[in-house]
């Protein structure tokens, strides 16, 4: 079984529960979107020795918790499970994902960068990202090239420069996935 050094963020024992089938790892609950000082006081101090990997959920708690974390304690990595490989017909989460969707996602780790306006509020707008028709199905297409999960326009926009995205890095992703 793979060894993971960092502990990982999760949501809760469920999704605990399938990490530990899949990998030897150890985990650390929120317990949902309130994250108590403590909580976050352990994860500061995990991230200084160990490292931590934030796996939550894709919705707006998962996105929540993250955003919470990551200001709270910087040079997190992040991993994202899709919407669409983490569901039932009622639910969507992390503990919903296949294996292979989590180790997927385990290899797709994105540390946030503090470095802003790689990107421009101008160049966004005219990458068609926010207020047409496509800019959603536009989003969704930058999210799955760079790893960072489905989004909001002001969360694309913060993720991309987190990362440090140009113009041209999304221009030829979307270049790419229209071709």
């Amino acid at each position: 079984m793979e060894k993971i050094k960092e502990v990982i963020v999760v949501e809760g024992k469920n999704d605990t529960a399938l990490l530990k089938r899949c990998f030897d790892c150890d985990t650390v609950e929120t317990g949902g979107s309130a994250i108590d000082k403590t909580t976050l006081q352990l994860i500061s101090e995990l991230q200084q020795s160990r490292g931590v990997i934030i796996l939550t959920d894709p919705d707006y708690p998962g996105e929540k918790i993250r955003s919470t974390v990551n200001k709270a304690v910087p040079g997190c990595r992040n991993a994202f499970v899709p919407k669409e490989k983490a569901h039932t017909t009622r639910k969507v989460g992390v503990e919903h994902a296949s294996p292979e969707t989590i180790r997927e996602a385990l290899q797709n780790l994105l540390t946030y960068s503090e470095k802003r306006e790689s990107l421009s509020r101008e160049e966004f707008l005219e990458l068609g990202l926010n207020g047409s028709a496509e800019a959603v199905s536009r989003r969704k297409k930058l999210a799955d090239a760079f790893h960072f999960g489905p989004c909001n326009a002001r969360t694309c926009y913060a993720r991309l420069n987190m990362l440090e995205k140009t113009k041209e890095d999304c221009l030829k992703v979307l270049e790419e996935r229209d071709g």
